[in-house]
C-alpha cells in the first residue's frame, strides 16, 4: 500500500485512522483499554534498521525503501486513557498523520491493544467478582513469554494486586508475589522437611502449599512448624469451597486465626464468584486470565475514517461492505452521565465534539503530538489502575453482572455533529 501510494502521490494525504471494536465479546457488558503505555513507547521506537531494509529489498522498490529508512512517526494521537472502559464503536485510538506514516502502524497498534485490552477486560471481571479480596496473576506458563509480561501489566491495571512474573516487576514495577510449587515438596523426603526448609529460608510469613498429599495433615504440620505466625496456606485442587471451609476451621482450631488461605486451580470469574461465601483470602489466577477468559482478543480494528481531498479539506470515508460497515469522519467521544454520575450512554460526535449536557465526561485525551508523548506522568500504571477503578464504578450496576447480556450502556452517534 505504501509503495503504491508513493507512486500515485496519495501517500502524503492527511488522514485519520481510528481504532474501535465493532462489538464486545458475546455477552460481555464492557471492555477495558490497556496497552496504551506500551504502544506509545513502541511507536516512539518504531524504525526500520539495516537488517529490516535488506529483508525488504526486492519486496518493495527503492523509493519505498528510502521512505522506510527515514521512517519516524511525527503525527498526532488521541485516545481513551489507559484503564478506561470502552463499548462498541468507542474510538479508543485516533491517529492523525499522512497516509504512509499512519497505515504502517496498523499491525503494531492492533497487536498491542487487542491483546492487552482482552486481558484487562477479563481481569476486570475477575477483580469485580473478587470484591475486596486480592488476586495474584499467575499465568506466565500458559502463554508466550513476552505476552506473559504484558498480561501481568494489563491485569494490574484492572485490579490484580500482584504478579508471579518477576520480569513484569522489573520492567513495569508491578508488585510481585508467588508460592512454591508441588515440585518443591516432592523434592524432599517428606512434607515436613520441605515445609521446614521453606520456613527457615523465607520466614514464618511464607505461604505453604498444603495439597500435595493430605490437606489436614499438611495444615497440622505447617502450623506445628511455623506456629500462629504462618502467613498463608495454598489449596490447588479438590472442591475449593469445601476445602477452604475445612482448612479455615482447622487453622482456627490450631490457633492460626490470622493465617490466610490462597486458592488456585484454573480459576476464572465464575469460579471466583462461586467462592464468595468461602473463607478465602486470596485468589491466584492463571490460564483463564492470560487467554482473556474465552475472549483472547478485544476485536479491535484499525480503519481509515477521514482523508484529505483535492481541495485540502478533510472528508469522511467509510467502509460499506456487508456486516463490516464503518462510520466515517473524525470521532469525538463523551460518556453521558445522569445527575448521580452514573454512565447512561457513550456518545460519539462525528467531525466535532458532542454537546456536554452538564454531567458528561470527555473521553479522548491527547497522547502524542508531532510524534512526542504529551504527558508521560499520565501514563503511569498507578494512574491507569486508579482510572480503571473510577471508570468501572461509574458504570451502571448491570455492568458488573457475569451473566450474558448487552453492553451496559448504548453507543449513540450524535446526528447533529455528522
Amino acid at each position: 500500500m505504501v509503495e503504491a501510494a508513493l507512486r500515485s502521490g496519495a501517500a502524503s494525504r492527511r488522514c485519520v485512522f481510528e481504532v474501535f471494536a465493532r462489538r464486545l465479546p458475546e455477552g460481555r457488558r464492557y471492555g477495558v483499554v490497556a496497552g496504551t503505555g506500551r504502544l506509545l513507547e513502541a511507536i516512539e521506537a518504531f524504525r526500520f534498521g539495516e537488517a529490516e531494509l535488506e529483508a525488504l529489498r526486492g519486496v518493495v522498490d527503492e523509493a519505498t525503501l528510502s521512505f522506510l529508512a527515514g521512517y519516524r512517526f511525527e503525527g498526532d494521537i488521541w485516545g481513551y486513557a489507559e484503564g478506561e472502559a470502552f463499548f462498541p464503536g468507542s474510538p479508543v485510538l485516533v491517529v492523525e498523520s499522512d497516509f504512509a506514516h499512519g497505515v504502517v502502524l496498523e499491525t503494531l497498534v492492533l497487536s498491542i491493544l487487542n491483546h492487552d485490552s482482552a486481558i484487562a477486560s477479563a481481569a476486570s471481571r475477575m477483580t469485580s467478582a473478587a470484591g475486596d479480596r486480592p488476586c495474584i496473576e499467575m499465568g506466565s506458563r500458559r502463554t508466550h513469554e513476552e505476552a506473559a509480561v504484558a498480561a501481568a501489566r494489563a491485569a494490574y491495571i484492572a485490579g490484580f494486586g500482584t504478579t508471579s512474573n518477576l520480569e513484569a516487576g522489573r520492567r513495569w514495577d508491578v508488585p510481585t508475589a508467588g508460592t512454591a510449587a508441588h515440585a518443591f515438596t516432592l523434592l524432599h523426603d517428606d512434607e515436613r522437611a520441605a515445609f521446614k526448609a521453606q520456613i527457615e529460608t523465607l520466614g514464618k510469613g511464607t505461604t505453604l502449599l498444603v495439597d500435595t498429599y493430605d490437606v489436614p495433615k499438611a495444615v497440622e504440620t505447617a502450623v506445628e512448624l511455623a506456629g500462629p505466625e504462618l502467613g498463608a496456606v495454598r489449596i490447588d485442587s479438590g472442591d475449593l469451597l469445601v476445602q477452604a471451609r475445612e482448612v479455615r476451621e482447622q487453622l482456627d482450631r490450631l490457633g492460626a486465626t490470622k493465617t490466610k488461605i490462597v486458592v488456585t486451580s484454573d480459576l476464572d470469574e465464575y469460579a471466583i464468584a462461586a467462592l464468595a461465601a468461602a473463607p478465602v483470602d486470596i485468589y491466584g489466577v492463571g490460564t483463564s486470565l492470560v487467554t482473556g477468559s474465552g475472549a483472547p482478543t478485544a476485536g479491535m480494528v484499525y480503519k481509515l475514517v477521514a482523508r484529505e481531498d483535492a481541495s485540502g479539506s478533510l472528508v469522511g470515508v467509510e467502509k460499506k461492505s456487508k456486516d463490516k460497515q464503518s462510520v466515517g469522519g473524525r470521532k469525538y467521544a463523551l460518556r453521558r452521565r445522569n445527575a448521580r454520575g452514573v454512565g447512561e450512554a457513550e456518545v460519539i460526535g462525528i467531525g466535532e465534539p458532542p454537546v456536554d449536557d452538564g454531567d458528561d465526561r470527555s473521553l479522548l485525551v491527547p497522547l502524542m503530538r508531532a510524534g512526542e508523548v504529551v504527558d508521560r506522568e499520565a501514563l503511569s500504571l498507578e494512574k491507569a489502575r486508579t482510572r480503571h477503578t473510577e471508570s468501572r464504578a461509574e458504570l451502571p450496576a448491570a455492568a458488573r453482572r457475569l451473566q450474558r447480556g448487552e453492553p451496559a450502556i448504548p453507543t449513540i452517534y450524535d446526528a447533529g455533529s455528522r
